[in-house]
């Protein structure tokens, strides 16, 4: 191990701190800047004596945090995640959603068929185009305060059918992309057994909660955390050794966790560490991506990205009409979605794990910060957008906000018209 470990770290853990505060001050999605800041250093970077900006001795250690960050991402998401709650949400829901992922599905199997893709490439490009990045849609519409809006409520069930599709998704992966063998029996028999992992979870989870919660009483904030952290680590890592991806471990953890009543102490104890790791994720993520070598993907993530866009318009529209809400929300719901980030790099790096096509890896970077980029601004002018394609003027215009002596002025006016009418 070489002196120099920690310092790198330390100097990695810096760079992402200042470009998350760079970004927050542009009012943008930090996933970018994090995978950027990662591609800007790493191989090309220089060296001033023990500052290393390459991550020589220490790029072992990042990659691992960035491993530990999709397992807190995924773990994290299940929390959040009740399929009890994805019931209540209604029929235009889950109608809503059915669109959003076939259409989405359409588009990768329509571009990966235009680019000449293999199949397994082919399956792999269809979970990037179609996984929404949970993280940015929070964030724009916090950001945007559209949180109290009609069409807010559709997004978020959208966003929770497509989460319940990425683990689907993600578990037909493990059988097409990890295993070992090529044969069509094998690929089977490992996605069965990764979805009879999901549904042994699913039914059996809630029946040990209990004991669970009674593990957790009373426990200090020490043992409560090296708790839950060994129930996240052991079945990821179980999940790893029958060939089932260690995401969807740690997205079945979650799920179990999600039924225990202490669910917000859990949440708040994990929130920082998926913070933390999450952005080292996309750091480790960036500096594994050569720089030079994007100029092939442009064209087809752009045309890709274009591809989703539209597709997501046309989701939008439907959901609004499944919603009863009105037109112009479509345009709310469809370029919300549009952003794509955390779920769709765990995709590529599936098929990275699969040793598949590497142009997935260059494709992705371009695909999801031209999305994590373009989607937040495509959603903050929604309205105006569609005032300016279909008529009714600019959204954003200020309302005349009147003081009290305009409305008093107002009142005295109204009654001496109402005292000549009656002379």
């Amino acid at each position: 191990m070489s002196h120099t470990l920690i310092l790198e770290v330390g100097i990695a853990v810096s760079l992402v701190a200042i470009v998350g505060l760079i970004s927050n001050r542009l009012r943008f999605s930090v996933i970018p800047f994090f995978i950027i800041i990662g591609m800007l250093l790493g191989e090309h970077a220089p060296q001033w004596g023990p500052v290393d900006l390459k991550f020589t001795e220490s790029k072992p250690f990042i990659d691992f945090m960035g491993r530990l960050g999709v397992l807190f991402l995924l773990f994290y998401l299940g929390l959040e995640f009740s399929v009890g709650r994805l019931i209540k949400s209604g029929k235009a829901i889950v109608s809503g959603g059915s669109v959003y992922v076939a259409l989405n599905l359409i588009a990768g199997l329509l571009v990966g068929w235009m680019m000449g893709w293999p199949f397994k490439e082919m399956m792999v490009l269809c979970g990037i185009m179609t996984s929404s990045s949970t993280a940015i849609v929070a964030k724009v519409l916090t950001d945007l305060k559209r949180t109290a809006n009609p069409e807010t409520e559709v997004i978020m069930g959208m966003i929770m059918f497509d989460d319940l599709f990425i683990a689907m998704h993600i578990s037909f992966l493990s059988g097409l992309v990890l295993t070992t063998g090529g044969s069509v029996w094998t690929v089977a028999g490992t996605s069965f057994m990764a979805l009879g992992f999901i549904l042994l979870f699913l039914i059996l989870g809630r029946k040990v909660v209990p004991a669970i919660d009674r593990l957790l009483q009373d426990k200090s904030s020490e043992l409560f955390i090296l708790v839950i952290f060994a129930l996240l680590f052991i079945v990821a890592g179980f999940s790893e050794t029958i060939h089932v991806a260690e995401a969807i471990g740690a997205l079945m953890a979650g799920l179990v966790l999600a039924d225990s009543k202490y669910i917000k102490r859990i949440e708040q104890m994990v929130s920082p560490y998926k913070d933390f790791f999450g952005a080292m994720f996309f750091f480790s993520f960036g500096l594994s991506i050569d720089l030079f070598t994007l100029g092939g993907a442009i064209m087809w993530a752009s045309i890709a990205a274009l591809i989703t866009i539209i597709g997501n318009i046309a989701s939008g529209y439907f959901a609004s009409r499944f919603s009863g809400l009105k037109r112009k929300t479509s345009f709310d719901i469809g370029f919300t979605l549009s952003a794509r980030g955390e779920f769709s790099i765990i995709m590529a790096n599936m098929g990275k794990a699969g040793g598949l096509n590497p142009i997935i890896q260059s494709f992705v970077v371009v695909y999801v910060l031209i999305l994590a980029i373009v989607a937040p601004i495509l959603t903050k002018e929604s309205r105006n957008i569609w005032h300016g394609i279909f008529g009714g003027g600019k959204y954003d215009k200020k309302p005349i906000i009147k003081t009290l002596s305009m409305l008093e002025a107002e009142s005295s006016k109204r009654k001496a018209e109402t005292e000549e009418r009656n002379v």
